[in-house]
C-alpha cells in the first residue's frame, strides 16, 4: 500500500497547476529545509543508518585518502602567505572530515597549523548534526557557503564525496519520436510520472554530443535518462570560492557510451532508505535519499567551460591500491590476535572499499584550479600513478 502523500507536496504541485518537471520534484524532496531528505537532516548516514558511504565504514579510508590530500596541500604551501583550507562540499555526518582532520594533524604537525576546515553544507539540518560530531576535530573549523567564500577565495583542496550525484537530475523520456522532459504529477491520491513538453534545443544539443539523436527503435517510448543542468552552477561556484588549489570528486559515474546504453531504459536513478534501494522514486517524498550516476563526459565538459583543469580520473580500486591498500590489508595480518573480531571488520571494510561490484566502481575525478599564475604540470596525483610492485 502507498504511503498517503505528505500535505505539503500535494499543496505545492496543486499551486504549480499539478505537476512540476522531475528536477523540481527531486529539489524539494532532498533539500527543502523543512521536509527534505538532507534538509531537514532525516536522512542518516552509516552501517546503521539510511545507506552506507566509504567513511562510514572506518577511519582506514580517510587515511588513504589523505596522503594525496597531504601531498596538494604541501604543494600548495610555498606560494600561500595565509592559511591554507581543506574544503568538504556535503559533509554527510562529518566522519570523513573529523578522520582527515585528526589524520593530518598526527601525521603532518607543521601542515595542521597553517590549515583550516571549511564545511559549505546547504542543509541546515545536516549541519547541525555535523557541529555535534566535528567537536573534537583538531583544525580551526566553519561552516560556510561557496558564495561567502567567493568574497576570499581560498588555497587549498576541496573534496566532494558523493555530493554531486544528490544534485537534482532534469530526467527526459522517448515518446517513440521526441525526447520530453519527465514530470511528477498529482494523480488521485498519490504520484505518477508522466512525458510533459518536448525538450528544449539547448537540451537537444546536449543529448547530441552525448550521442544520443532523436529516439529511435533502440530506445522506443518509455525509455528513461537523466541530463545533470546542475553540475555547471556548481562547478562554477565552486571555482569563485577556490582561488587556487585542487577539487577531487568521488562518486559513481559512467562514460556516456555505457550511461545512455540502450539497454539502461530505466537510467540511473534510485532511491535508499534504511539500507534498503528501490527503482521508485516517488517513495515517502522527503523519507528517501535519491541519488543518480553522474556521467563523465556531461561532468568533464561543464569543468571545462568553468575554467578547471582536468588532471586525471580513475576507479576507486585503482586509487586506494595506489595509496597502499594492500600493504595496509598486509598489516592487518601483523596485528596481535587478541582483537580478532574488530581486524576482521577492518579487513572486510577495505575489501568492500575495492570490490568492483560495489564501492570500488566508485570514480576519483582530480580537477585543478588556478589563480592565474603559470602553473607547472607536476608529477601525477599520487593515486593516478601505479601502485609499487610487491
Amino acid at each position: 500500500m502507498a504511503a498517503e502523500l505528505p500535505a505539503w507536496l500535494r499543496q505545492r504541485l496543486t499551486a504549480a497547476g499539478g505537476s512540476v518537471p522531475f528536477l523540481t520534484y527531486m529539489e524539494w524532496v532532498l533539500h527543502d529545509p523543512a521536509h527534505g531528505a538532507y534538509g531537514s537532516g532525516r536522512l542518516r548516514i552509516g552501517p546503521a543508518g539510511d545507506f552506507v558511504t566509504a567513511p562510514s565504514l572506518g577511519s582506514d579510508f580517510a587515511a588513504l585518502l589523505a596522503q594525496q590530500v597531504i601531498d596538494w596541500l604541501e604543494a600548495l604551501l610555498p606560494a600561500c602567505e595565509g592559511r591554507l583550507s581543506l574544503v568538504e562540499a556535503g559533509p554527510g555526518e562529518g566522519q570523513l572530515a573529523l578522520d582527515l582532520a585528526q589524520h593530518i594533524a598526527t601525521a603532518r604537525p607543521e601542515l595542521a597549523c597553517r590549515l583550516e576546515l571549511v564545511l559549505v553544507e546547504p542543509n541546515p539540518g545536516m549541519a547541525e548534526r555535523q557541529k555535534l560530531h566535528l567537536q573534537a576535530c583538531p583544525l580551526p573549523r566553519r561552516w560556510a557557503s561557496f558564495a561567502e567564500l567567493a568574497a576570499a577565495p581560498v588555497t587549498g583542496v576541496v573534496l566532494a564525496h558523493e555530493v554531486l550525484d544528490a544534485l537534482a537530475v532534469e530526467r527526459i523520456v522517448a515518446d517513440g519520436a521526441l525526447w520530453r522532459r519527465q514530470r511528477v504529477a498529482l494523480h488521485g491520491a498519490g504520484l505518477r510520472l508522466e512525458p510533459g513538453e518536448p525538450l528544449e534545443p539547448e537540451q537537444l544539443a546536449q543529448l547530441e554530443a552525448l550521442g544520443l539523436r532523436e529516439p529511435g527503435p533502440q530506445r522506443p517510448s518509455g525509455w528513461c535518462s537523466e541530463l545533470h543542468p546542475g553540475l555547471a552552477s556548481w562547478l562554477e561556484a565552486c571555482g569563485r570560492g577556490l582561488g587556487c588549489g585542487q577539487l577531487l570528486v568521488i562518486d559513481y559515474a559512467h562514460e556516456a557510451w555505457r550511461y545512455y546504453a540502450p539497454q539502461r531504459a530505466q537510467g540511473t536513478l534510485m532511491a535508499y532508505r534504511a539500507q534498503r534501494a528501490s527503482d521508485d522514486p516517488l517513495l515517502e517524498p522527503g523519507a528517501w535519499d535519491l541519488t543518480a550516476h553522474l556521467c563523465l563526459e556531461s561532468l568533464q565538459s561543464a569543468a571545462e567551460r568553468c575554467g578547471w583543469r582536468s588532471l586525471g580520473q580513475c576507479r576507486q580500486g585503482q586509487a586506494l591500491l595506489a595509496l597502499g591498500l594492500a600493504e595496509r590489508l598486509h598489516g592487518l595480518q601483523q596485528q596481535p590476535r587478541a582483537g580478532l573480531e574488530q581486524l576482521l571488520q577492518r579487513r572486510e571494510a577495505l575489501l568492500r572499499l575495492v570490490d568492483p561490484r560495489t564501492l570500488g566502481d566508485f570514480r576519483w575525478i582530480a580537477l585543478a584550479r588556478d589563480d592565474g599564475r603559470p602553473q607547472p604540470d607536476g608529477p601525477l596525483p599520487r593515486f593516478l600513478q601505479e601502485p609499487p610492485c610487491s
